[in-house]
C-alpha cells in the first residue's frame, strides 16, 4: 500500500484560471497525480487571498508569463515531461499564446491535453463569455429548480462548474491517460464542456420526459420538490429537515414517527398532495430542527436536518467518516472518492503562486524557472485588460472578449 494515490507518478501542467479547471486539477492531485500551476503575473483567484484557495491544494506553483517567450518555452518544455495538460481560455487563444494542442502534442505525442470551457470549443456561443448559470440556463437543468411561482434557484456553482464541468473533464483525461498508455494508444484532446457535462446530467430526466414521467415544468414531479413526500419543511425554530421518502416503507416509517399516520391524506393521490404537504409543514412547524433530528436519528424514515455549510463537520456520520479534515488552518472537504489500496489525502496546503520554481525544475529536469517581474498591477481584483491575447490564466468564459 501506499499514501501517495491512484494517480502517483502522473505529471499534470495546469495553466492558472479560476473555477472548474483549478478543482478538476485539485481532483487529480488528490489523487496524487504531480500537479504543477503556472499561475501568471499579478494573477488571482475568486477565494479571498491564495492562502484560502483550496482548490489549489496539493498541488506546486511556477509563476510564468505566457506573453513572454522564455514562458511558453518553460510550458512547452513541461508539456513534453508532463502526462497530462489542463487549459481553460475562450477556444483559440492557447493557440495564440503558442501553447495548444497541436504545439504541445508534437512534443509529446503521448499527451492528454484537457480544455475546459463553458459552451465548447465550437457552436454559436464558443466565444462568448459566460459563468455557471447561463450554462445550466440552456441545458434545462436550472429551470428544474425552485418552487412553481416564482423564479428558478441557482445551486451555487456545484451543478455547471463542478458536476457538468470540472468531474467531466477528470473523467475525459483518466480514460484518454487510459488510452495512452495502450501499445498503440496515443495523446488526444479532450473537449469538456459545461454545457455538455449539464445536459448530460440530465439523461434520466430527459428518458422520463420522453415516457410522458416528467412534467416540463417546476415543482410538479417526484424528485423537484412537487411531491410533498420529497421535500423541504421548515421547523419551529427556523431551521429545516429534508423529507425523501419515497418508497412505501420508508414512507409508511415517516408518518408514523411525524405523527400523523392516521388524519394524514393519501399519498397515492396526486390530487390530495396540496392538502398532504400542509398537513407534514404544520406537524414539522410544531418542534425545533434539533427535536425533529432526534426523532428521525437511526430510522429509515429518510429524513435529515439541512445543515449549512459550517455545521455540516459536525454532524456525527460526517465526523465519523472523516468526511471533512483540518489542513493548514482550513476545514475542507476531504479527497473523494477513498481507495482500499492507495488512499489518498491533503499533504499540501493551497500553493502559493511561485512558490515552487526550484523543486520543480530539479524534479522535472527543467532549467530554471524564475519568476519574472511583476505585473503593473497585482490586484486580482481588478478586471484584465481588453488586449488581442486575453492575459494567461484567465478562463473561458470569464475573461472580457477579445
Amino acid at each position: 500500500m501506499t499514501a501517495a494515490g491512484p494517480l502517483a507518478g502522473v505529471r499534470v501542467v495546469e495553466l492558472a484560471g479560476i473555477g472548474p479547471g483549478p478543482f478538476a486539477a485539485m481532483t487529480l492531485a488528490d489523487m496524487g497525480a504531480d500537479v504543477v500551476r503556472v499561475d501568471r503575473p499579478g494573477g488571482g483567484s475568486l477565494a479571498a487571498s491564495p492562502r484560502h484557495d483550496v482548490t489549489n491544494r496539493n498541488k506546486r506553483s511556477v509563476v510564468l508569463d505566457l506573453k513572454q517567450p522564455s514562458g511558453v518555452e518553460a510550458v512547452l518544455s513541461m508539456a513534453g515531461r508532463a502526462d497530462v495538460l489542463i487549459e481553460g481560455f475562450r477556444p483559440g487563444v492557447a493557440e495564440r499564446l503558442g501553447v495548444g494542442p497541436e504545439v504541445c502534442l508534437a512534443r509529446n505525442p503521448r499527451l492528454v491535453y484537457g480544455r475546459m470551457t463553458g459552451w465548447g470549443q465550437e457552436g454559436p456561443l464558443a466565444q462568448r463569455a459566460g459563468h455557471d448559470i447561463a450554462y445550466i440556463a440552456v441545458t434545462g437543468a436550472l429551470g428544474m429548480t425552485g418552487a412553481a411561482e416564482g423564479p428558478p434557484v441557482a445551486p451555487a456553482n456545484l451543478l455547471g462548474d463542478y458536476a457538468g464541468g470540472s468531474l467531466y473533464l477528470v473523467i475525459g483525461i483518466l480514460s484518454a491517460l487510459r488510452h495512452a498508455g495502450l501499445p498503440e494508444g496515443a495523446g488526444q484532446v479532450v473537449d469538456a464542456a459545461i454545457v455538455d457535462g449539464t445536459s448530460h446530467l440530465t439523461a434520466m430526466i430527459q428518458g422520463m420526459v420522453a415516457a410522458g414521467a416528467w412534467q416540463d415544468s417546476r415543482a410538479a414531479n417526484l424528485l423537484d420538490g412537487g411531491c410533498p413526500f420529497y421535500g423541504t419543511y421548515a421547523t419551529s425554530d427556523g431551521g429545516f429537515m429534508a423529507v425523501g421518502a419515497l418508497e412505501r416503507k420508508f414512507y409508511e416509517e415517516f408518518m408514523h414517527l411525524l405523527g400523523i399516520e392516521r388524519e394524514a391524506p393519501l399519498r397515492g393521490d396526486p390530487a390530495s398532495w396540496g392538502a398532504l404537504r400542509e398537513a407534514i409543514a404544520a406537524r414539522f412547524a410544531s418542534r425545533t430542527r434539533r427535536e425533529w433530528t432526534e426523532v428521525f436519528q437511526g430510522t429509515d424514515a429518510c429524513v435529515a436536518p439541512v445543515l449549512s455549510l459550517t455545521e455540516a463537520p459536525e454532524h456525527p456520520h460526517l465526523a465519523a467518516r472523516g468526511t471533512f479534515i483540518r489542513h493548514s488552518g482550513i476545514t475542507q472537504p476531504a479527497p473523494a472518492p477513498r481507495f482500499s489500496g492507495t488512499p489518498t489525502g491533503v499533504t499540501r496546503g493551497p500553493a502559493q503562486p511561485g512558490a515552487h520554481a526550484a523543486e520543480v525544475a530539479r524534479d522535472w529536469d527543467l532549467p530554471a524557472l524564475a519568476a519574472p517581474a511583476p505585473a503593473e498591477s497585482a490586484d486580482a481584483s481588478a478586471a484584465p485588460p481588453r488586449a488581442p491575447v486575453p492575459p494567461a490564466g484567465t478562463p473561458r468564459g470569464e475573461q472580457p472578449t477579445p
